[in-house]
């Protein structure tokens, strides 16, 4: 397969990653290097993983799925996106208060599951074209890395842009992500 041709499906599947990246990291001051790269290489993982998934996994698996997938990303992107909505209206945090972290836990995976489903669909289309599966998911997987890990870096120089509403911005962004992703499949 063509290098430019996987370079071009490389970065439109990660545009979501660096997109959401850029509105995670928007509400704080900087991301340290741990959480970036924590942010980074699970988004990169899922981004090789689907596309690999979706070959396996063949037309008869995924025909099923392909109806409801994008309502699936809409709705995880926008439990996040209100989530932090939700938290950008509270009473100011105290300094003895922690922020939460959205590198870890259930919303990093919720996250890297929500941007990753159109890498899916593309595994299978690359099945359907006798595509080895390998070379194409690294690419895509190390772009993505390159692109959240940008997306991360401009996020708190917007969010010092945007001031003390940076993490309303940030879930709006989420939560437009999912509606883009709901209308380019309607």
């Amino acid at each position: 397969m063509n290098i430019v041709v996987v370079l071009g499906m490389a970065v439109a599947l990660a545009m979501d990653c660096f997109a959401v990246s850029l509105g995670m990291s928007c509400g704080l001051n900087k991301l340290s290097g741990r959480q970036t790269f924590r942010l980074a290489l699970h988004f990169a993982l899922f981004q090789f993983a689907m596309p690999v998934i979706g070959w396996f996994a063949g037309e008869n698996l995924l025909r099923p799925i392909e109806r409801f997938d994008h309502w699936i990303a809409f709705g995880l992107l926008t439990l996040v996106g209100g989530k932090m909505i939700r938290e950008s209206f509270r009473v100011e945090k105290g300094e003895e208060e922690c922020p939460v972290d959205r590198t870890r836990g259930l919303s990093l995976i919720v996250l890297s599951v929500a941007t990753s489903i159109d890498a899916l669909a593309v595994g299978l289309s690359l099945a359907v074209l006798r595509v080895n599966i390998l070379y194409p998911a690294a690419i895509i997987g190390i772009v993505c890395f390159a692109l959240t890990v940008v997306g991360s870096k401009l996020g708190p120089v917007v969010g010092r842009i945007v001031g003390k509403r940076a993490e309303l911005t940030g879930g709006l962004i989420l939560i437009a992500i999912g509606i883009k992703i709901l209308v380019e499949h309607l």
